[in-house]
């Protein structure tokens, strides 16, 4: 079993929860219910208390009572546009080959500079990769999400977008290299196969999932995975070294979705 404590933050695998089962359950989520399948990852009730306390203040939360009375915790509107925008990545597992890209270009006075870095930390964590100071750039499909983000962030009036194609000098296999961070990106991958390629071996092995042991370890592989479509923002492969490992974490991914994650709703109560 993974170490949880050494790889996965409680406040994001409440996160992580939500946007696999919570989000589906008839009304909030009881206190009590997030307690008992957060213990089931090795997340303590102190834990999951401050965490859901952290969630609430950044607007991601909201106070509710069940149809019962219990107390429980609801997504906020913008929380629900964060998961629907992740579920794009996080469970497209292919993406399209080529489909052009979309810039952009930020200009924040110098009065504001405190945005600028917000701007660049919220576009890197994006997946957009550096063209040229105050250029950013990603494939063309992460516009609609990137709009989302900045709008929310109330950004959107030092940002203008561009959809593209890249004409040269420079061949954009050798740009996208220096665009993006390759070698890190590969290491992210990697780190995923050494964790979790063995967990789907060893369930393909297994004739049918026990809905506790497959909600464990689809929770955790999705705490992995899905932060992976954020730094890799899945590049036309034709642009990508002939080794890249994003293909291989993709289908563990995937394996370890189709068989898992249906026996996992059984335990979480869908």
């Amino acid at each position: 079993m993974i170490n949880v404590s050494d790889q996965h933050a409680p406040r994001s695998l409440i996160v992580t929860l939500y946007g696999a089962y919570g989000r589906h359950m008839p009304g909030p989520v009881p206190v009590a219910e997030l307690i008992r399948l957060l213990a089931a990852v090795g997340v303590d009730a102190p834990s999951v208390r401050s965490s859901v306390s952290r969630l609430k203040r950044r607007g991601l939360l909201l106070p509710a009572r069940t149809a019962q009375g219990a107390a429980g915790y609801e997504l906020s509107p913008d929380a629900r546009q964060l998961l629907d925008d992740g579920d794009r990545r996080i469970y497209t597992t292919v993406p399209p080959d080529d489909e052009g890209w979309v810039l952009a270009v930020f200009s924040v006075p110098e009065s504001e500079r405190q945005k600028r870095h917000v701007l660049r930390s919220r576009l890197a964590g994006l997946g957009f990769g550096t063209a040229a100071p105050g250029v950013w750039i990603a494939p063309a499909r992460l516009y609609e999400e990137a709009r989302h983000t900045l709008q929310r962030l109330r950004l959107e009036e030092y940002v203008d977008f561009f959809r593209g194609e890249h004409l040269g000098f420079t061949p954009t296999a050798e740009a996208v290299a220096r665009w993006w961070d390759l070698a890190a990106i590969a290491k992210e991958h990697e780190a995923f196969l050494d964790r979790h390629a063995r967990v789907l071996h060893d369930w393909e092995r297994r004739p049918d999932p026990d809905p506790e042991e497959a909600y464990r370890d689809y929770l955790l592989a999705l705490d992995s995975w899905r932060h992976l479509p954020y730094t890799d923002p899945g590049l036309p492969a034709r642009l990508l070294p002939g080794d890249w490992p994003g293909a291989r974490s993709a289908a563990v991914f995937r394996g370890l979705h189709e068989r898992l994650r249906d026996a996992g709703a059984t335990y979480a109560g869908l």
